[in-house]
């Protein structure tokens, strides 16, 4: 597979499933200010930085508005072309990745994104969102399921998948640990709980689908330090940091063929070792020095296999051979 196709593939798993989450995160946003009461409802509505912050675009946000409310925040995360992370941004990078290797896939996963972009870019979308934000955002996630669901039943499970799954589980972890960061670092920061905490852990369990799963699980009221456990350390749930992490693995050593517990490159070496990390992790051991910065290191981390697999597979460092080098050495010397 040449390293442009695997480079438009990882980029097209990432930017899908980065759209869904951004439209997930602002839907719940949205959302809880109708479910908080009259007066904290009003706060919220008036400072969405840390929403901007928990997707990593506090900064270009502030540079670009003065004021910081709902209306603009959700407005610059949704629709603006000039936010490179907006999902109208995402979704037009998806289509382009996809068109580059319209021949590499398949014929119903175009068509689908196609239709996608041309929807968000349309008036209908505007449209829907001004009178029914609910069902614009419901409308985003289900084009991003079916775009998996298309993809996963049309697309040989190759090396192309394979690319895929990694850039999609390699994303959804990242967006995870922003998530869980950024909510315990705000309820935290002041040495308080405050009224509406319940409420926020629960929009956190909404953002990621988890809401029913960890009512499964832990039947009790919603408690920071397991919503935590939920979406850091489950192995089961598909939205969780320790899933992903271990899907990104496992897509790495198919595309080697590597044996598990060997590693044949960088990316495989940092994947396995984070896997191994959160297998070994406790909930306990992760809060007890402070989330905020056992997310940062995280999210360090992923950064790192993300640059790892860039060096890899898509803009490889060829050494030189020794005649050569010792020409170039010479030519310098000289």
């Amino acid at each position: 597979m040449l390293s442009r196709v695997a480079d438009c593939l990882y980029w097209l798993g990432r930017n899908v499933e980065r759209a869904e989450n951004i439209a997930r995160i602002v839907d719940v946003n949205l959302q809880l200010m109708l479910d908080a009461p009259i007066r904290e409802s009003r706060q919220l509505k008036k400072n969405w930085l840390p929403i901007a912050a928990c997707l990593g675009e506090d900064e270009r946000l502030q540079k670009k508005q003065r004021r910081v409310d709902s209306e603009r925040v959700a407005d610059f995360l949704v629709f603006d072309r000039e936010n490179p992370n907006s999902i109208s941004s995402c979704l037009f990078s998806a289509r382009e990745n996809a068109r580059t290797v319209r021949e590499r896939i398949s014929t119903e996963m175009w068509e689908h994104l196609n239709r996608a972009y041309l929807w968000s870019a349309g008036a209908g979308a505007r449209k829907l969102y001004q009178n029914n934000q609910y069902g614009f955002f419901q409308n985003l996630k289900e084009i991003c399921y079916l775009f998996h669901g298309i993809t996963d039943s049309s697309l040989s499970h190759d090396e192309r998948w394979e690319f895929l799954q990694v850039g999609k589980f390699l994303e959804r972890a990242e967006k995870t640990s922003r998530v869980v960061d950024e909510e315990y670092h705000l309820l935290r920061q002041n040495g308080k709980s405050p009224s509406n905490e319940h409420l926020q852990w629960t929009a956190v369990l909404r953002s990621c689908s988890a809401r029913q799963a960890y009512q499964r699980i832990y039947v009790s009221d919603v408690q920071a330090s397991k919503v935590a456990d939920l979406l850091i350390l489950n192995k089961e749930f598909p939205r969780s940091i320790e899933f992903c992490v271990l899907q990104v693995d496992q897509s790495l050593r198919r595309l080697s063929g590597v044996l598990p517990g060997k590693f044949s490159n960088a990316a495989e070496k940092l994947s396995g070792r984070l896997a191994a990390e959160l297998n070994f992790s406790s909930i306990e051991e992760i809060i007890a020095p402070g989330l905020h910065a056992a997310m940062d290191t995280l999210q360090v981390q992923l950064n790192q296999i993300g640059e790892a697999i860039f060096r890899t597979y898509i803009d490889p460092v060829i050494p030189e051979a020794p005649e050569v080098a010792a020409q170039a050495e010479a030519a310098q010397q000289q």
